[in-house]
């Protein structure tokens, strides 16, 4: 695992796109193909307005691009919520992300996908079927989740298990709905969806490449743990210490490791 720590939340955006950039563009060259495993949340979205600055400025065409996101959210009917919500992720990456594409590079919104709390595994079959993504991003939540892999209480689950988990749809911490409450709803929780359809542990381990992104102070005490090498069912990105390739890129005027 290589950490990265950087100034601030721009210097962690600009080199994050970079590194995106860089392997989408390699893949794309290379095999007329990538695929990227995409994240929400505040961290992300100044790295998505460079990123596409970046591919607009390129114009190299992105017909041959799949993006697949980790999660959304799932109303009261068990169904994913709908674009209109005000808290859906499809309508985040559309206007953080898809939007801010120039249409000459041609990416197909049919392209973007995420898992469907109808069919969780469906997404899993589908990242299979392509050979896995080329580059996972993630963020990581205050109680060391990535996607929504929640934390499990040791005992409960193996390791291995946990590390097998597919897509599917879970009950959100306590903790993940406040926070998301304060950072997203303006404090509101009855705006947050107690449930969300999460891309699973396998999908995301299989990754050919990852980079975690943090930039809240917050993050320090599951980020710790895992750089004193703790693996534990209690700190989901904790399992990223079995990938051989991750990148933890880190801002040091939040976060003191």
């Amino acid at each position: 695992m290589k950490w990265t720590p950087v100034r601030d939340y721009e210097e962690m955006s600009q080199l994050a796109a970079l590194r995106m950039f860089n392997a989408l563009t390699r893949n794309l060259a290379a095999k007329r193909e990538a695929t990227a495993g995409l994240a929400t949340g505040n961290t992300m979205i100044r790295l998505y307005e460079l990123l596409a600055q970046k591919l607009n400025e390129a114009g190299l065409g992105l017909a041959g691009f799949s993006t697949f996101n980790l999660d959304e959210y799932v109303g009261n009917d068990g169904l994913n919520v709908a674009p209109s919500h005000p808290l859906s992720y499809r309508k985040y990456m559309t206007e953080h992300f898809y939007d801010l594409l120039e249409p000459r590079l041609g990416f197909r919104l049919e392209s973007l996908l995420f898992p469907d709390a109808e069919n969780p595994t469906k997404i899993d079959q589908r990242i299979a079927a392509i050979g896995g993504l080329d580059i996972q991003l993630l963020g990581i939540g205050f109680n060391g989740h990535i996607a929504f892999n929640e934390p499990i209480r040791a005992g409960e689950i193996s390791e291995q298990a946990f590390a097998a988990l597919p897509s599917r749809v879970i009950q959100l911490s306590e903790l993940t709905l406040q926070t998301n409450a304060r950072l997203t709803a303006d404090g509101d929780l009855t705006q947050v969806p107690g449930q969300a359809v999460t891309l699973g542990m396998a999908s995301i381990l299989k990754a050919r490449e990852i980079m975690l992104l943090a930039c809240f102070r917050e993050q320090t005490d599951p980020l710790a743990r895992i750089k004193a090498g703790i693996i534990s069912t209690e700190n989901p990105a904790s399992f990223l210490l079995k990938h051989p390739s991750v990148e933890v890129i880190y801002t040091t005027d939040t976060i003191k490791l």
